[in-house]
């Protein structure tokens, strides 16, 4: 699988999830911290291989997508804290289901922009092998990924 599919891939399992906790309107407050905490997992996971592998590559041999690529990871650090002050905040507090629509919506507009304004360059100019190779080793380094979003780059910086 290329490095572009399947990060598209990924959008579209984080995207199932926010559909699934915006459907939870009455489900009890332990339950869409069920769906919360997947979301977290996935979105380290996917924020952990673009900042790891991705985005270096990018910047690398697409120059023109450098400002894109820095805006990107401020909006993984948003997204990152979100996710920590989630944890850490009760699933019945009133303000869990106004910071996870906050959390989606910063997500949706990260991935329309990735999705429409510079995957199609970094397509471009890496041409398939090049993708393909990224992608396996972005596939690999899953499993690297680190549970808690605040050891991510991103949420240091």
């Amino acid at each position: 699988m290329d490095a572009i599919v399947l990060l598209k891939e990924d959008h579209k399992t984080v995207e199932k999830l926010f559909k699934e906790f915006e459907k939870a309107e009455d489900a009890s407050p332990k339950e869409k911290q069920k769906i919360v905490q997947k979301i977290a997992h996935e979105l380290t996971a996917h924020a952990y291989i673009e900042e790891e592998i991705f985005y270096p590559a990018a910047r690398a041999e697409v120059p023109e997508t450098d400002d894109h690529v820095l805006e990107s990871v401020e909006e993984h650090h948003v997204v990152v804290w979100l996710l920590s002050e989630l944890d850490k905040l009760d699933p019945a507090d009133e303000r869990y289901d106004a910071k996870v629509t906050v959390l989606i919506e910063n997500v949706r507009h990260h991935v329309e922009e990735e999705e429409q304004e510079w995957f199609p360059k970094v397509r471009s100019a890496l041409g398939r092998n090049k993708l393909q190779e990224l992608g396996e080793r972005m596939e690999k380094a899953k499993a690297d990924a680190p549970a808690d979003p605040l050891k991510l780059l991103s949420a240091r910086q």
